[in-house]
């Protein structure tokens, strides 16, 4: 800074002082030439006009503050307003350019006083009257003298008005060489509150992008809140289209807008409950914007703890959030090279010790190696929800904060398996081929992830049951009598139905275990298919039954881990499929 502060003294040395006299001068002018048609002798003082502009401009500029502006030159609101007034000024580009440029250099971002607040008002009224139809005599002799077209002159002046608002804000931070001297980032918030009556017009579509995408580098380059509230308005309305990255950042911007973006995408991805929302997050900006930006993946993130919380056994939810977080990872891993940002940064609430193993993708590690990780994913996840309870027997209730604590730690813990649930897949896929005494952790993980909030006798409860359906299943594919036995059928139709006894497993719980073995188990395809259809067929869960195959087919994929099985188990999905879609096709026929 010591540096730099001879050279500005010597610049703001060698600038001449402003005259006062040369302002009544040209204020005596400006009232002149508003009073007839003047246009030969505003057109021979053009050129002495614009150095008496660029004069002023550099006061405006060197000044602290409007006020102080004001106070040195009381009469220089009436004198720009009448000059905008004047069409023969206005369509000099350099004198117009001048002209906008002393007008924003008087916009105060935090007016003081009633002054700057007036001053601000008027400015806004300016700027929009400016690019509007207005009836006014000496611009319409000028459109009449140009044989142009009141519309094509108002469109011509947008455009250029348009152009050089985007020229201004390109301007570089100015605070760091005089705290004194006004920031060219104040441009910034008066150029967007004049761009408020502006956001649908394709014409200013380029201004608006440059603004949303203008760096942040000083606390003044603030964007007005009228005007991010105007484009969120216009582009969930479709009356404003924007580029890829201007969406970006108006999500970066604007709260509502984002927190909108991120409800329309899972409502629209929940409409169909027979298959998973792959293509419209594929689609979607938000997994990109979400990898650009890590405010815009905490906020997500938010929004997505807050619907789990209220839909804990709604499988489709959790299948979205799952997906989601995938297709930002992949998003992630494409932005390693532009962004430094952590893992930890992106998941700063998830417990530190689980937040890797869960995010290790299946593929990324030898097949032989998931029973052993599963199996200690099982066991840290055990070990936190005894703490929790050992902690609140401890404490005897006392302490509602630390008793929260514990029970957000459970939480956040359960938030990231449903966000890695590809580990779940992983561990129902292990269960079919399991002998019984190495399916405990697996099914312990299972029951975690469709019952986080049970604890204690009814974790333990829901454990045997667990193991009951496991062996039930078990039994049923294994069996080699034909036909299937129906009271072992309509015993597992029953494990499907909601239970009215607690606590009861989670019929998705069980249609899970169901399809995989109908998946996994080396049987005749036959068999298998016998099985799935006449059980999914009664407990009519035709539509999820598909939505599970879906996505047991979309991990596969991602990963690509199937080596000598991937073809008999793609072949089996598909049959599957196949057989369900008639289901369904039929169903519609006789519904209809």
């Amino acid at each position: 800074m010591s540096q730099l502060q001879p050279l500005i003294q010597l610049q703001q040395a060698a600038e001449p002082p402003l005259d006062v006299q040369e302002m009544r001068f040209w204020l005596d002018k400006a009232v002149a030439w508003g009073q007839a048609d003047t246009q030969k002798d505003t057109t021979l003082h053009l050129s002495r006009l614009r150095d008496f502009l660029q004069q002023l401009l550099t006061h405006i500029n060197n000044m602290s503050s409007t006020t102080d502006t004001m106070k040195t030159l009381p009469l220089l609101g009436q004198f720009l307003g009448r000059l905008c007034w004047n069409p023969y000024v206005t369509a000099d580009a350099a004198g117009r350019r001048l002209l906008f440029q002393c007008l924003w250099g008087l916009y105060s971002e935090h007016p003081g006083n009633a002054v700057e607040r007036k001053a601000n008002q008027w400015i806004r009224k300016v700027l929009c009257q400016l690019a509007t139809e207005e009836d006014d005599d000496p611009a319409q002799a000028l459109m009449k003298q140009m044989g142009v077209p009141p519309k094509e002159y108002h469109l011509k002046v947008l455009t250029k008005m348009v152009a050089l608002l985007q020229e201004n804000i390109g301007k570089s931070c100015s605070s760091l060489c005089n705290i004194n001297q006004r920031c060219s980032c104040d441009n910034i918030l008066a150029t967007s509150e004049a761009c408020v009556p502006l956001v649908t017009c394709p014409e200013a579509a380029p201004l608006i992008g440059a603004l949303l995408q203008q760096p942040v580098t000083c606390v003044r380059a603030a964007l007005s809140e009228d005007f991010l509230d105007a484009l969120s308005s216009a582009y969930s309305s479709q009356c404003l289209s924007l580029e890829e990255q201007a969406v970006v950042s108006l999500w970066y911007h604007n709260l509502s807008s984002l927190e909108e973006a991120v409800l329309s995408l899972l409502e629209s991805a929940l409409t169909n409950s027979r298959s998973i929302p792959q293509k419209q997050l594929e689609q979607s900006l938000l997994p990109k914007a979400c990898a650009q930006h890590c405010s815009i993946f905490l906020v997500v993130n938010d929004i997505f703890r807050s619907i789990l919380k209220q839909a804990e056994g709604k499988e489709s939810v959790k299948c979205f959030i799952r997906t989601f977080t995938s297709c930002f990872l992949r998003e992630l891993a494409l932005q390693q090279h532009q962004t430094s940002v952590s893992l930890k940064a992106m998941f700063p609430q998830s417990p530190q010790s689980l937040l890797l193993p869960l995010l290790t993708r299946p593929s990324e590690m030898p097949r032989e190696a998931w029973r052993r990780h599963l199996n200690w994913l099982s066991g840290s996840l055990q070990r936190l929800t005894e703490e929790e309870e050992e902690g609140e027997e401890g404490d005897g209730g006392n302490s509602s904060s630390t008793r929260f604590a514990r029970y957000r730690r459970v939480f956040e813990a359960w938030f990231l398996l449903v966000q890695c649930a590809h580990w779940v897949q992983v561990a129902v896929q292990l269960l079919v081929t399991s002998e019984p005494e190495d399916c405990g952790p697996l099914l312990w993980l299972l029951i975690f992830y469709h019952h986080p909030t049970n604890r204690g006798h009814h974790r333990a409860r829901q454990l045997v049951h667990g193991k009951e359906a496991w062996d039930h299943l078990r039994s049923l594919f294994l069996a080699s009598a034909r036909p299937l036995p129906v009271d072992r059928l309509q015993s597992l139709v029953a494990l499907l139905s909601p239970q009215s006894q607690q606590p009861s497993l989670s019929p998705s719980l069980t249609l899970n275990l169901l399809v995989h073995f109908a998946v996994f188990l080396q049987q005749s395809p036959s068999a298998s298919t016998d099985i799935l259809q006449t059980v999914v067929d009664r407990s009519g869960l035709v539509d999820e039954a598909e939505c599970v195959l879906s996505s047991l087919e979309l991990r596969l994929d991602e990963d690509n881990c199937l080596s000598s099985d991937t073809g008999r188990v793609h072949l089996r999905i598909q049959a599957l499929q196949n057989t369900l879609t008639r289901m369904h096709a039929a169903s519609n026929c006789a519904d209809n």
